[in-house]
């Protein structure tokens, strides 16, 4: 070997060397950054001892995407519970509180006492003060529940805004991985970037993604639709200004094919536009069912009877009174116009002691005929159909035959039911997310112990050069001191 062809040697291993050093600090520097991947810095020789450093993305496909998809469906499980705890609380109250099923019970303890002892007047207008607590109740949980939707719907709106942003974001990083892989620059950071960026648009939608020449990827949600094909597609939605009782929410497009919510079940969500999506139209449309059938419950059992006159709404009045609602029949928005009739309160110069003797309605509703003040049965009547079976409808999500107090009841077991299955899920999808990310981090990311042990031997790799190229020029110079 001349002494040319071992100082061109020497050269370009302290060269490789050297950007091998930069590789590896570049990794340990990074080591924290949980987007970033690890760089390899593979050496191949392209002539006797000529060498060149190129440098490679640890990457694994498959645990990649199963992050994705643990990322989604823990972000979805997230929003559908989380959303769950706020609604639980506005509605029902810190331990059920402020709920239906409570104010029912309390109204039920009143007319008890009421039917004990029916000529104390001021028993009677406790029970019309229970009353006003369960219109109470029933009317604050429909405004509660409906601004819960309102506010659902602005989230999905932001949410939207949000994913497209992201998309454009992609379309750019794209392009860059495009650009370096056709002209064979070095696209490692970019790929990061855009790998960085699927990781949050699976957070919203579920996604597929396939890549085709030149590194070019393609994104499709799970239910087919296109995502991002060369340039995003459109994620549209209408946001509404605020919600009423049994008004549909707008649809989410992506690509102009509808978003779905998922499955049925209200405990479960892929995707926060998919929670969102659920919250808004599912569970809290769902509460808002219960209520209108508890609130048809108690004016249908309170209604005033006459053998001569139809029935006729009694201490609780709706806006269609003084018809009662049809039997099983939900009515979107009852819980929240139902209110106690002003004839049986004090306060409206109504008299409590119609509850005892009726009449609210006309003569021909007087059950109490003779003014009897021991009369209690009409009140003993009310108390019982609080507990008879009546027929509700079944799209209320509660099934079991039931009186409008244990139906109260199971209204909060529906929900509770359903929030402790979501609470599980969440938990569950929180760890495989927290597994996949582990997983993937392993094999793809930054070990700085193995990085500062690499470090370590490139030392002595260079050490070894410099000290090679020293002996070449030692012999050089006394070559030429020699022919001098």
């Amino acid at each position: 070997m001349s002494l040319s062809s071992a100082l061109s040697i020497a050269q370009s291993a302290l060269l490789a060397t050297s950007k091998q050093t930069s590789v590896v600090s570049r990794n340990v520097a990074d080591a924290s950054n949980p987007d970033y991947t690890r760089r390899i810095a593979v050496v191949t020789s392209t002539a006797p001892g000529a060498r060149m450093v190129e440098i490679q993305r640890a990457a694994n496909d498959l645990l990649f995407r199963q992050n994705l998809s643990a990322l989604s469906a823990w972000s979805g499980q997230s929003a559908l519970y989380n959303g769950m705890d706020q609604l639980d609380l506005s509605v029902n109250g810190v331990d059920n509180a402020s709920s239906p099923s409570t104010a029912i019970a309390n109204l039920q303890q009143s007319l008890q006492l009421y039917a004990t002892t029916p000529s104390n007047q001021n028993l009677g207008t406790s029970v019309v003060d229970a009353a006003k607590q369960v219109v109470n109740s029933l009317n604050s949980g429909t405004k509660a529940i409906q601004d819960f939707r309102t506010q659902a719907d602005s989230q999905i709106a932001t949410a939207v805004n949000d994913l497209n942003s992201l998309l454009s974001q992609f379309q750019d990083a794209n392009k860059s991985v495009i650009s370096g892989t056709r002209s064979g620059t070095d696209v490692s950071d970019a790929l990061d970037q855009r790998d960085a960026l699927l990781k949050k648009i699976s957070e919203y939608v579920p996604v597929s993604t396939f890549t085709r020449g030149d590194n070019d990827m393609v994104i499709t949600t799970k239910d087919g639709s296109t995502l991002f094909e060369t340039i995003p597609r459109s994620v549209t939605f209408t946001p509404s200004a605020g919600y009423t009782a049994g008004t549909p929410g707008n649809t989410v497009y992506i690509d102009n094919v509808p978003v779905s919510a998922g499955t049925a079940d209200g405990a479960t969500a892929d995707g926060k536009l998919a929670g969102l999506l659920k919250l808004r139209d599912g569970v809290a449309s769902t509460m808002q069912s219960q209520l209108d059938e508890i609130a048809r419950g108690l004016v249908t059992a309170f209604a005033e009877t006459s053998s001569s006159q139809p029935n006729a709404a009694g201490l609780f009045t709706w806006s269609g009174a003084p018809a009662i609602p049809a039997a099983g029949t939900l009515v979107d928005g009852l819980a929240g116009s139902i209110r106690v009739n002003a004839a049986f309160d004090p306060s409206a110069g109504g008299n409590p002691a119609l509850l005892r003797d009726g009449g609210a309605n006309g003569v021909a509703y007087v059950a109490n005929s003779g003014g009897d003040a021991s009369y209690s049965d009409l009140l003993i009547g009310y108390g019982d159909k609080l507990d008879q079976p009546m027929a509700f409808d079944s799209s209320a999500g509660i099934t079991v035959s039931s009186g409008i107090s244990d139906y109260a009841a199971n209204a909060i077991g529906w929900f509770e039911g359903v929030r402790q299955q979501a609470s599980t899920n969440a938990d569950s999808k929180q760890a495989l997310a927290a597994r996949t990310a582990e997983a993937l981090s392993n094999d793809t990311g930054v070990n700085v112990d193995q990085e500062m042990s690499l470090l370590l031997d490139l030392e002595h790799t260079y050490q070894a050069s410099a000290h090679m190229m020293k002996t070449v020029s030692d012999m050089l110079d006394a070559l030429m001191s020699a022919v001098g």
